[in-house]
């Protein structure tokens, strides 16, 4: 069947390119009398080109070359993981990560879904928004944690049919945080005063130039246990324990070993352990194609543009600190 497909794409592929070439040679260099016959070459070798672009891409719609869609979460989970001038671009872009899901579902290849997963977690409803599209996703789902898959990372792990991890993984870490900072004494110290002009009796709570009110810590602290609360649902739904079992684990985290004595993952194994369970689920031989998020000229011009500016930022402080940064330090 793999053989079949490969002819069929090289034949799509063909096909396409000599349909343009035929096309190309005729409107470029036949036709119009007024073209130099380089430029009537240059053109068709330029419409070839883009024709076998065209038709390498019908080839794979018809003919795949995998039936199994891998997509990774790595580093913090946020909407948009670009990052500033300031700092290096690094995470996992949940719009990015949703994106190459619904594609992947959408391609007829795809048969099969993996979500491999190496994050501490990062925002909620970024998170939330991964374990959705990988819930809506039509086919099995397995997610397979390597070094670490905390907080949002086992959010997202929770709505896949599977679990897979490695003996020494991290896993767990089912909490939720939320911190202030509170300046207010220096402030006072620097003769800083805060004046609130609000509407709305909470709108200035956490302000880190006053001091927290008990009203004000019980208000925030309620967002945070009902944020807990979704957390611990949709934990114990996912991955079929009970509510209180997820709760007792106080948002520890757990190697890989323990994690699954508890029943936080399914199995423990290799990637390649992976894939032989998938090739059993599909009943065939199993081929992975890693998705990668689809950006058009603006956003890759902006992170290179991110990239430069940060090597470049980098540059300069490690010049200024004998080549230690703050981020080397922490």
């Amino acid at each position: 069947m793999r053989i079949l497909d490969t002819l069929g794409r090289l034949v799509v592929a063909l096909v396409v390119a000599a349909v343009a070439l035929v096309a190309g040679w005729t409107v470029f260099v036949d036709y119009p009398t007024s073209l130099t016959d380089l430029l009537g070459v240059l053109l068709v070798g330029a419409v070839v080109l883009a024709a076998l672009r065209v038709g390498s891409n019908l080839a794979g719609s018809f003919f795949p070359s995998y039936n199994v869609a891998e997509v990774a979460v790595e580093g913090p989970i946020s909407r948009d993981s670009g990052g500033g001038l300031a700092s290096a671009p690094v995470g996992a872009s949940a719009d990015d990560i949703v994106e190459q899901i619904e594609r992947a579902d959408a391609d007829r290849g795809a048969d099969a879904l993996l979500v491999k997963l190496n994050t501490p977690g990062g925002e909620i409803v970024p998170s939330q928004d991964i374990r959705l599209a990988a819930e809506r996703f039509d086919g099995p789902t397995i997610a397979y944690a390597t070094d670490l898959c905390a907080s949002g990372g086992y959010e997202i792990a929770s709505g896949c049919d599977e679990l897979w991890a490695r003996e020494g993984s991290i896993v767990g870490s089912i909490g939720v945080i939320g911190s202030r900072v509170n300046v207010s004494d220096l402030a006072d110290r620097l003769g800083v005063e805060y004046e609130q002009l609000t509407a709305g009796e909470y709108k200035d709570a956490g302000t880190p130039l006053k001091e927290l009110e008990e009203n004000e810590r019980e208000y925030l602290q309620g967002l945070i246990d009902d944020y807990y609360d979704q957390f611990v649902d949709g934990v114990a739904e996912g991955r079929d324990l009970d509510a209180e079992t997820v709760r007792e684990t106080e948002a520890r985290v757990y190697l890989g070993t323990d994690a699954l004595d508890l029943g936080l993952v399914d199995e423990l194994g290799t990637r390649e352990a992976v894939e032989d369970r998938l090739e059993t689920e599909l009943g065939t031989e199993v081929t992975v194609e890693e998705f990668q998020p689809e950006r058009g000229l603006s956003r890759r011009l902006q992170g290179g543009t991110q990239r430069v500016a940060y090597a470049f930022g980098a540059g300069i402080a490690g010049t200024l600190t004998d080549g230690e940064t703050p981020l080397d330090r922490w």
